[in-house]
């Protein structure tokens, strides 16, 4: 497999982004912020795309893909995903569920028996999308050879008991949920692929992501970002070297972690995001319905909280707010909630985020979509706060 160039992307003009429904200079803020983060150290690379109804109207591309080697950032630079991977695989599954070959509703042992031990014998698809699961919230604490291998954390997974009952709290699986349901739809259409080669068959190539791969994909190596912190001496979800090993473990020959795993580019995130807006289609390659996506994006885990996220009410002296967890994206949902999303989102706008340096967000009601990437991690908290602050800005150039 090789990825081919990607076709260039056409921003609108000046009278085009007027007749979309925004202020010209407004629109500009967005490019300064981006360039005052990277200024004053809090980011080190940011390449980001934004576009309404389909016309892009920014392609940000800014700063260094590698800072220690003061290499520069290009358009087509690749990026590891961190969690944004979880929505590659979140709509995989979703798309059999479409097909009849996954059921959110049925227990995970009905696929895998092995799974019915320790409490875990009701956790289903619906418990491990929207978080609800049980499962354990941390990284596992095995060997990375365990951890890159899909069938060897399930077994790891199966001799664990639960945190919690199913559908009892919302506590964030870092990265083995994802390794659980890469195992069902492998169970369930695999056919003898590898889990890299079902993502690429089912989702990447029919929606034209050439330059995206679960796991380093040999032609794309050479235009990788190298995960690098830009955090020090702060609380963090997980500590410096912890995200640096992570991203060199990503890297390695043969790595499949659906959790966190893939490469991409900020084309490739960009024509994902566009699906979502287009209610599961994009180029006359249907992954979605409009169905699927109407029930996925709504809040089904109520007044809940995130437990991972407790800390910033400490660390942040953040108040306590509800996770708004679709199935399998990020909501914005209602009120004054810290990050993620802009306050002025529409309420069912939703997304996906990974560890202190990528996203996206989807607005229908709005028809906007951004597509962030960036080098030089963030402190999560902090990256959730930027994304907003973006979104912001994005949004008040609006004129209509």
């Amino acid at each position: 497999m090789s990825a081919d160039t990607p076709k260039a992307i056409q921003v609108a003009s000046n009278d085009e982004i007027k007749a979309l429904g925004f202020d010209h200079n407004r629109l500009q803020r967005v490019r300064e912020k981006i360039i005052n983060d990277i200024e004053l150290g809090a980011c080190h690379g940011v390449s980001m795309i934004a576009a309404r109804k389909g016309k892009v109207i920014l392609d940000i591309v800014e700063g260094y893909a590698h800072k220690e080697n003061g290499e520069m950032l290009t358009s087509d630079s690749v990026f590891v995903t961190m969690s944004v991977a979880k929505q590659f695989t979140n709509v995989l599954a979703l798309s059999l569920v479409e097909k009849g070959l996954l059921k959110l509703h049925a227990p995970v042992a009905e696929l895998i028996p092995e799974f019915a031990t320790l409490g875990k014998e009701k956790v289903n698809l619906y418990h491990l999308l929207t978080h609800t699961s049980g499962i354990m919230s941390a990284v596992p604490p095995v060997a990375p050879e365990v951890l890159a291998n899909i069938e060897k954390l399930l077994e790891f997974a199966c001799g664990l008991p639960l945190e919690n009952q199913p559908g009892e709290r919302v506590n964030y699986a870092i990265l083995l949920g994802h390794s659980i349901i890469a195992a069902l739809c492998l169970r369930a259409a695999g056919n003898g692929r590898s889990y890299a080669q079902m993502l690429s068959d089912e989702i990447f190539q029919p929606l034209g992501m050439i330059n995206t791969s679960l796991g380093p994909r040999d032609d794309l190596m050479g235009r990788v970002c190298p995960v690098k912190v830009s955090y020090k001496d702060i609380p963090a979800l997980l500590p410096p070297e912890a995200v640096e090993g992570i991203g060199a473990l990503l890297a390695s020959p043969g790595c499949e972690l659906p959790g966190a795993g893939c490469f991409t580019t900020a084309h490739d995130v960009h024509r994902f995001s566009e699906m979502l807006r287009r209610g599961g289609e994009l180029d006359g390659a249907r992954v979605l319905s409009p169905a699927m996506l109407d029930f996925c994006t709504r809040n089904h885990t109520g007044e809940m909280r995130n437990i991972l996220f407790d800390m910033w009410g400490g660390t942040r002296n953040w108040l306590l707010y509800p996770a708004s967890l679709g199935v399998g994206f990020f909501m914005r949902g209602e009120g004054n909630l810290p990050g993620l999303f802009s306050v002025m989102n529409s309420a069912r706008t939703f997304g996906g985020f990974g560890a202190g340096s990528t996203g996206f967000t989807v607005d229908p009601e709005r028809e906007l979509t951004l597509s962030f990437l960036s080098t030089g991690l963030m402190e999560d908290s902090y990256h959730f706060e930027r994304i907003g602050v973006i979104a912001s800005l994005l949004l008040a150039a609006m004129t209509e």
